[in-house]
């Protein structure tokens, strides 16, 4: 694991995650950002997934973006839902899932995958309690197969990665 402060759409990895809403049809923040990069190709992809559950994710291609694959997952809005932990959690276990399936169905020894911090903009988490959350759940998750990389948009959240994963 590793964690660097940059701009996602630009990474030449083979999966992204989009910290994405219920709609998967492009927001604000890094989910719009996702979709402005990727093209027009990208929503109408979105469009026949019919939306996603909080905590839950699904996988389209890339198109115009550097990377293979993106996979949307749907955080949890901090003050709104009931169990806000555990879907943020499973933002990270179901994306994690799903790019080792990628990673098996294309016979591949290792991918990379990176993550936005999710929630963390206008759904409102704590960004402390996020990473935690987010390195914590890596760690239970990982197999040697997958390389994770966190892609901080700002220096504060960069600085809180950067302590966690020293731990």
């Amino acid at each position: 694991m590793e964690v660097i402060n940059g701009d996602i759409t630009k990474l030449d990895v083979d999966i992204i995650v989009n910290a994405a809403n219920n709609t998967l049809l492009g927001g604000g923040g890094v989910d719009g950002a996702i979709h402005r990069a990727s093209g027009p190709k990208l929503l109408e992809e979105c469009k026949t997934l019919h939306g996603c559950e909080t905590g839950e994710s699904k996988m389209t291609n890339a198109y115009n973006l550097p990377c293979n694959k993106i996979i949307h997952t749907v955080g949890p809005i901090y003050h709104y839902e009931n169990d806000a932990a555990s879907l943020l959690k499973s933002c990270y276990k179901t994306s994690y899932l799903l790019a080792e399936q990628y990673r098996k169905e294309n016979k591949l020894d290792n991918i990379t995958i990176a993550y936005p911090c999710i929630s963390t903009g206008v759904y409102g988490y704590p960004k402390d309690e996020a990473c935690m959350i987010a390195v914590n759940t890596i760690k239970e998750l990982d197999n040697n197969h997958i390389n994770v990389i966190f892609v901080c948009f700002d220096e504060e959240s960069y600085t809180l990665y950067k302590k966690e994963l020293e731990k």
